[in-house]
């Protein structure tokens, strides 16, 4: 990675119009053609309505998935999500950023399915240098399959926000001063399946997937990025354009974002592993020693 070479540019694509920015669509707009590639799944991963609908599906044979087709080095990443609906037990939908490697860095949403009428579980994890084990969940306060919902992940030199319809359920800061790794040298791309993990995913592999419900499908639109990007054999920096005014790039939480994190993280919050002494009981982890959201 420190060989090669690097530039950065700042850019929002915008995959469906939105009102306020609809006169822009076709300078500024694209697909999920355009932007992302279907990696596995063959017939189950579907790009429909000219490119701004996408879909996962998962069956007994298989599940889908897709990645973005540039790499990123810091940003902010919109997504709509509609999950899967009705008896979802057993499947995994997940929403990530990840470098290539054996020692690679991982900012993580995983949507954990669950019987008709139990909530999903939001699964978040960091990984840096291959190592993870910084996990917190969540409950919702809404249904995640009766409509689209966004989910957003901010990513920038000072810490990682994780944001659902715009409200924080989670920060992980940047602790390098007290030896914590954070990850910031090995860029990534953003990537989505819809997978079976019915060993671990609802209430511990006790409920399995029941096959009889299948086809299983969550859907996507709205992708949004501004971001730094990776590309090899340029000189190293970030420019803005007239689109995007770079804000992601310093991005922290007001006192309105800190109230509606400690919401969140009071009524919502149902795992939290700086909490967990019977994993840790001889030493937390070195952030856990200063205040963690």
């Amino acid at each position: 990675m420190a060989s090669s070479s690097r530039t950065c540019f700042i850019s929002r694509m915008l995959l469906l119009s939105v009102f306020v920015m609809s006169s822009f669509v076709g300078s500024f707009a694209g697909t999920f053609y355009e932007h992302f590639d279907i990696t596995w799944g063959d017939h189950r991963a579907k790009i429909l309505d000219k490119g701004n609908l996408l879909t996962l599906t998962l069956d007994q044979v298989s599940g889908s998935g897709f990645q973005s087709k540039r790499e990123y080095l810091f940003g902010r990443m919109d997504m709509q999500i509609k999950l899967v609906s009705g008896n979802s037990a057993g499947t995994v939908t997940a929403y990530y950023l990840s470098s290539e490697g054996p020692n690679n860095d991982e900012i993580d949403f995983e949507f954990l399915g669950n019987l008709s009428g139990e909530p999903y579980i939001v699964h978040t994890n960091v990984y840096t240098q291959g190592k993870g084990n910084r996990e917190q969940q969540f409950h919702l306060w809404f249904d995640p399959t009766k409509d689209f919902h966004t989910y957003s992940i901010v990513w920038n030199p000072q810490r990682i926000i994780f944001l659902v319809d715009d409200i924080p359920i989670r920060v992980f800061n940047n602790e390098e001063s007290i030896g914590v790794p954070f990850p910031k040298r090995q860029p990534m791309k953003l990537y989505s399946s819809l997978w079976n993990a019915d060993q671990w995913a609802t209430r511990g592999g006790l409920v399995k997937t029941d096959w009889s419900k299948a086809p299983f499908t969550a859907s996507y639109r709205h992708f949004n990025v501004e971001a730094c990007f990776w590309s090899r054999g340029n000189s190293s920096s970030c420019v803005s354009d007239s689109v995007s005014n770079g804000g992601w790039r310093t991005l922290g939480l007001d006192a309105s974002g800190r109230r509606r994190l400690r919401w969140v993280q009071k009524y919502y919050m149902i795992y939290n592993y700086c909490t967990d002494f019977e994993r840790f009981p001889q030493d937390r982890p070195r952030e856990c020693r200063r205040h963690v959201y």
